[in-house]
């Protein structure tokens, strides 16, 4: 999805991941856990989390709203109806997104803005995706360049008619993306590997692919790199 079609070929696209690149998903998780047991108890939130990773595992990207869906039609077969149920989804909907951003993600974004358009690139699903990236404000912080696919590595050639380039700078907290993503764009894409977030932390993910061609310890380390400008 996209809300602008450019008119022109920019020297430079940056493509920006949002989870754990520029918001604290792993936050936004632990505060969805604390707030499923306080409410639910800890086997109902169990419960929860079971569905949550076989439909990551099963669609390829998180799905909140999607493994509510299943987990209260579990909860119905197995004979238990908590109206509180529906009230999880007004957790997420209105959770406090601007809140999780990292520190310095919006000075990044308008350092990066300086040098070519900025562009949120993520996975994620059609309604809950993006209403985070609305309410984080990084709809408005990139002036509603926004693009959210299934398998965001897979789409590089919408990617390219949406937001043509000469030269693309993906910023990312997981090597598997940035390697599928170079694999196939090659020289024309400087990847950015942002060490944050469980993935990101994870020794066995980062030895399983090449480095990087920049690695920064958090995203707000980006004023310090300058690039070529559009």
């Amino acid at each position: 999805m996209t809300q602008q079609q450019p008119s022109s070929i920019a020297s430079t696209v940056f493509l920006v991941d949002v989870d754990n690149t520029l918001l604290d998903n792993d936050r936004v998780i632990a505060d969805l856990r604390a707030h499923l047991e306080a409410t639910f108890g800890a086997d109902s939130a169990n419960r929860y989390w079971t569905v949550f990773e076989q439909l990551r595992s099963e669609l390829g990207y998180v799905d909140y709203l999607g493994a509510l869906q299943r987990y209260r039609a579990e909860e119905s077969r197995r004979g238990m109806s908590d109206s509180r149920l529906l009230l999880m989804s007004g957790f997420l909907i209105d959770y406090p997104f601007a809140d999780r951003l990292y520190p310095g993600a919006l000075e990044a974004l308008k350092h990066l803005r300086r040098h070519g358009p900025t562009v949120i690139l993520s996975d994620g699903d059609v309604v809950f995706q993006p209403r985070k990236v609305q309410r984080s404000g990084l709809w408005e912080a990139t002036e509603g360049r926004v693009l959210i696919y299934v398998h965001k590595e897979q789409m590089l050639d919408t990617i390219e008619q949406c937001h043509p380039g000469k030269h693309y700078v993906m910023i990312d907290d997981k090597l598997r993306i940035l390697s599928a993503m170079k694999a196939i764009w090659g020289p024309r894409l400087t990847t950015v590997f942002v060490r944050q977030g469980h993935y990101a932390l994870d020794a066995q993910a980062i030895a399983a692919y090449a480095p990087a061609d920049i690695t920064i310890e958090r995203i707000g380390d980006l004023i310090n790199f300058d690039f070529p400008s559009t």
